[in-house]
Order: structure tokens, then sequence, then C-alpha cells
């Protein structure tokens, strides 16, 4: 049975049926009058709006009742949190004790619901305070009881070389896998990834030698069947081949045992014009090739195609060609030492 609306009502409805700041409830329950006034069935209503039949007869019969008063929600809602220094402290507070069931940190929706807030109070603290719960790092502690020594002593060849002498970084990126995806690559397409298949057949390994010029950002290569110290002597002597006869070259690199055998004592001892400067333990970060070699892990690497052990070689050389045409130093500083991570004996 329609409804019989008086002239003011209808003007009313029509109103806040064409309303923009109204909420959208109140614009719907007034189309929704409307519509029955105009003798519309209600499967043609629940069509045009998107509801029930229950929804229908709830607010047909509150009009009847109450009129236009019937149309005011009965349930007010929870009362608005107002985000003080006292809550914010709380939250912070609370966010840096675990969580009481035994996960490992929490979610925003899970401290709003242990403190009784809304979720979005409590991103919006976070984020003011730059909190991350779901994320972390992990670090290494430096043991090295010269680490202050060794490590001044590396910074000294960044930011003061020594003059009419050449520093490079050394280190060896050990274990290449040369991958060959089984199935197609999938292009990338708008909306979509580069798809490659999960199977994959392994060639083989090799590791790439690489020598950083701190000056000019250039790198020195070579790629090695075997991981030994008589493949970084040959390496070290390319290296020196790359340089003026006399040069003085220092030589940063870590304490892998590989760098401090017999046969690269020897060459050291043959060639007095190349110094090693060895990084503390666990301090790679020292290292600027570690900068490089996480490029070209990125560039190349990570998501190559590569049909045989050769392949690989040849693919890593030739980026090393084309980098080099281009290679800037990395602007590298070290500006706080006090951040350093000590260890703590308990």
């Amino acid at each position: 049975m329609p409804i019989k609306l008086s002239c003011s009502d209808r003007e009313e409805l029509e109103r806040r049926s064409r309303s923009q700041s109204l909420r959208a409830g109140d614009v719907r329950k007034a189309r929704l009058l409307l519509l029955l006034a105009d003798e519309q069935p209600y499967a043609e209503i629940q069509r045009l709006l998107g509801c029930s039949s229950a929804y229908i007869s709830r607010w047909k019969k509150r009009f009847e009742s109450e009129g236009l008063a019937g149309l005011r929600g009965r349930h007010k809602g929870s009362k608005a949190t107002v985000l003080t220094p006292a809550l914010e402290a709380r939250i912070l507070a609370r966010t840096r004790q675990k969580p009481t069931d035994g996960s490992t940190h929490w979610s925003t929706r899970k401290l709003a619901k242990e403190l009784g807030i809304r979720h979005q109070i409590v991103a919006a603290v976070w984020s003011r305070a730059g909190l991350k719960p779901h994320r972390m790092e992990r670090y290494m502690a430096s043991d090295d009881p010269e680490f202050e020594t060794k490590a001044a002593e590396v910074i000294g060849l960044y930011l003061a070389p020594p003059q009419h002498a050449a520093v490079f970084c050394v280190d060896e990126k050990t274990a290449i896998q040369a991958l060959d995806r089984l199935d197609p690559v999938l292009p990338f397409s708008p909306g979509r990834l580069e798809r490659h298949g999960f199977e994959y057949h392994r060639h083989g390994t090799l590791s790439l030698y690489a020598a950083l010029d701190t000056k000019t950002g250039t790198v020195l290569g070579r790629t090695a069947d075997s991981h030994t110290s008589e493949e970084f002597v040959t390496f070290l002597n390319e290296l020196l081949a790359s340089q003026p006869k006399g040069q003085e070259i220092h030589v940063i690199l870590d304490n892998l045992s590989a760098h401090k055998s017999k046969r690269v004592q020897e060459f050291l001892a043959d060639h007095p014009q190349v110094h090693f400067h060895f990084t503390p333990t666990y301090s790679s970060w020292l290292n600027q090739v570690e900068l490089w070699f996480s490029k070209i892990e990125r560039d190349v690497i990570a998501r190559g195609i590569f049909t045989s052990v050769k392949d690989l070689s040849k693919k890593l050389l030739r980026y090393i060609r084309q980098y080099n045409r281009d290679a800037k130093p990395f602007r590298w500083k070290y500006s706080n030492p006090s951040r350093r991570i000590k260890a703590i004996s308990i």
C-alpha cells in the first residue's frame, strides 16, 4: 500500500534526495519514501536502491508512525575518540610491549582492539612516531677488538686517499648460479608483472672477482670456476697489470682466509707497492665493492636466464664493460662514528 506525503514532507524528502552533504543513508531513505509514494513495487525499489524488503518495511513503518522524525537512526554510534597526549603516550607504551596472544608484533587493528579505540588512531600515532612494528632489520655486531683502528684506516682511504696512489675495493661474489628457466618468460604488460616459471635447470656456478676503483668508480672484473688463493692471486696480477708500472696500490678487502694464504703473502713480498687494508670482522658495509655487488645482483643475476656457465660469465663481463662507460664513484660517507653497534657482555 503506498504512503501519502504532505506537500511539506515531499518537498523536504526531495531536498534530501538531491543533497550532496547529507549522509548516504539519509539520502537513501528519502529516495525510498518518494518511490513508495509514487506507488513503485517493492521489487523495483529493491533493484533501484540495492536494499532488502525488510529495509523497505522498516522505514515505511517508522515514517507512518512518526513522520520525518522517525527517519533518524536509533543508534547514535560510538563516541568519537580524541587523540590526546595521554592517549598517544598510552599507544606508544603498549606498542613497545609484546601482544598477549603469542604473536610477535602488533597490527593497527589488533592494538586498537586491545585499547578499545579505532585503528585509524593507532595508525596516525605510528606514522607520526615513525613506528613500523611489521618490519624488522637484521644486524651483525662486530667483535673485532681493533674495530676503530681498522675502520679509521679504511675510512681515511675513502675521504683522504694518498696522492699518486690508487685505492681499490676488492672482493669475490662466490657461487653465482647459472639458472635456466624451463618455462618461457611471460613479458610484463599494463597491470601485469613479468612472470618467470617456477622450475629451473642449474647449469653450474662460478665466482666473480671485482676491484672497484674508488676514485673513478670503474670496475675490473674476472670470472673463475673455483674460489682459491691461486685464482685470487691471478686476479691481483691482472689488477697490477691494469695500473702504471710502479704505481702504489691500496687494496681494501675482508678477512677471508683466501686473502691471507701463503701464496698471497708471497705475492705481497714480490710486489711491495701493493698494500692490503682489512676491514673489521662482520663489517662488509665498509667495503664499497659490496654496494656494486648489490647493483649487479639486481641488474643481472636475480632475474637473469643463463643457458650455461659460459653464458653467465659472458653476461657478467658484458655488464661490467657497459657499466664502466658511465661509471661514477660512490658518494660514501660515515658521519656518525658513535652509531657503531657494540656487543654487550652479560
